[in-house]
C-alpha cells in the first residue's frame, strides 16, 4: 500500500490504461504540455506525444463533438473538461450525441468516451465556476454518472470507466485533488455501480457522494462519541443508483438522512428520495431529512459561499432529531 493524492491517483489510472490500450487518448485544454489544469495529466504528453494526449482549443462543443465522433470509430477518448461547468457548453453533444447514439443506430455503434473534470463548490471561484452540474446530466438516457471521493477509489472507478463500452460522466470535487489515501500498489477496478458501505451502523442510514462524504464522517465521529450508530453510504454511482445497497441499509435502520452538495430542487436528493419512497417506503419510520445547498448561485464571498453548503454541525443536528422520534 502507497499513500498517493487523489490527483495523482486519476494520473496512474489514465497512464496504466494508456500503456496497455493503444485506443485510449486524452481531449482538452491544458491537457499535452501544461499537464492539466489540476496536474491529471502532468507528464503523459511527453510519453505518448500529441496524437494521444491532445490540447484543443477553448471550444467544449467542438472537441466534445470530435471525441463522440472518435468513440464511434473505436477509440477509447477521455475528455477532461478544465471545469465541469464549461461542458454546458457541449450539452447538446452529451445529450444528443453520447447518450443516444448507441441506441439510435441501433446498437452499431458503442460509445465507450469518459467525460471527466473537476466540479462542486470550491473556494470563491464564484457562481460560474461552482456549480453542481450531476443532476443535469442525470436525466440524459444512456450515460452512467460516477463521483468519486477517495484516491482509492478514484483510481479504480476511473480505469473501470474507460474500458467501459458506454459514456460515462466522471466527477471530481475541485477541493478533493490534494486528498491523500492509501492505495494498493497491485491493479484493481472498481464497479461503476455500486454504492460504498463506509460504516455500518443501525441507528439511521445518511446517504451521500463526493465532498460530502467527509463532511459526514466528521459529524459521524462527534456521533459515535454521543451514542449514536449511523450507517453511511457514499452514492458513487448517480446514475444508476444502487438502490439494493440502499434499500438493505433502510431494512436495517428505518431512516434516512441524505447529505448532499447538489440543489435541493430537483437535485440527486430529490430522485434519491422519489426512489427511495417507491422501492422502501414500507421500511421507513421516519419522513426523508434531505441536506442540500440553496437554490441560489454560488456567492463570491467567502462567508456566504460557506453559509450555502452543508455543514458538519448541520449533519449532527438531522441525525440527533431523525433518532429522536420513537418508531
Amino acid at each position: 500500500m502507497a499513500k498517493i493524492l487523489l490527483f495523482d491517483a486519476l494520473r496512474e489510472a489514465t497512464d496504466e490504461e494508456m500503456e496497455i490500450d493503444s485506443t485510449v487518448l486524452v481531449i482538452g485544454e491544458d491537457v499535452g504540455h501544461y499537464g492539466g489544469s489540476y496536474k491529471v495529466t502532468k507528464g503523459l504528453h511527453a510519453k505518448y506525444g500529441d496524437l494521444r494526449i491532445l490540447d484543443t482549443p477553448i471550444a467544449e462543443n467542438s472537441f466534445t463533438g470530435m471525441a463522440i465522433g472518435a468513440a464511434m470509430t473505436g477509440l477509447r477518448p477521455i475528455v477532461e473538461g478544465m471545469n465541469m461547468s464549461f461542458l454546458l457548453l457541449a450539452f447538446n453533444q452529451i445529450s444528443n450525441n453520447a447518450g443516444m447514439l448507441r441506441y439510435t443506430s441501433g446498437g452499431n455503434f458503442t460509445i465507450p468516451i469518459v467525460i471527466r473534470g473537476p466540479g462542486g463548490v470550491g473556494r470563491q471561484l464564484g457562481a460560474e465556476h461552482s456549480q453542481r452540474l450531476e443532476a443535469y446530466f442525470q436525466a440524459i438516457p444512456g450515460l452512467k454518472i460516477v463521483a468519486c471521493s477517495t484516491p482509492h477509489n478514484a483510481k479504480g472507478l476511473l480505469k473501470s470507466a474507460i474500458r467501459d463500452n458506454n459514456p460515462v460522466i466522471f466527477f471530481e470535487h475541485v477541493l478533493l485533488y490534494n486528498l491523500q489515501d492509501e492505495i494498493p500498489d497491485h491493479e484493481y477496478l472498481l464497479p461503476l455501480d455500486k454504492a460504498e458501505v463506509v460504516r455500518n451502523g443501525k441507528d439511521v442510514t445518511i446517504l451521500t457522494y463526493s465532498r460530502m462524504r467527509h463532511h459526514v464522517i466528521q459529524a459521524v465521529d462527534v456521533l459515535v462519541k454521543e451514542g449514536y450508530d449511523p450507517e453511511i453510504i457514499d452514492l458513487i454511482s448517480l446514475k444508476p443508483l444502487d438502490m439494493e445497497t440502499i434499500s438493505q441499509s433502510i431494512m436495517k435502520t428505518h431512516r434516512v438522512v441524505i447529505v448532499e452538495e447538489c440543489m435541493r430542487t430537483a437535485g440527486i436528493g430529490a430522485e434519491l428520495t422519489a426512489q427511495i419512497n417507491d422501492k422502501a417506503f414500507d421500511y421507513l419510520d421516519h419522513p426523508i431529512i434531505r441536506l442540500s445547498s440553496q437554490d441560489i448561485p454560488t456567492p463570491y464571498n467567502g462567508s456566504l459561499e460557506k453559509a450555502t453548503v452543508i455543514n458538519p454541525e448541520q449533519i449532527r443536528e438531522a441525525v440527533k432529531n431523525i433518532c429522536a422520534v420513537k418508531s
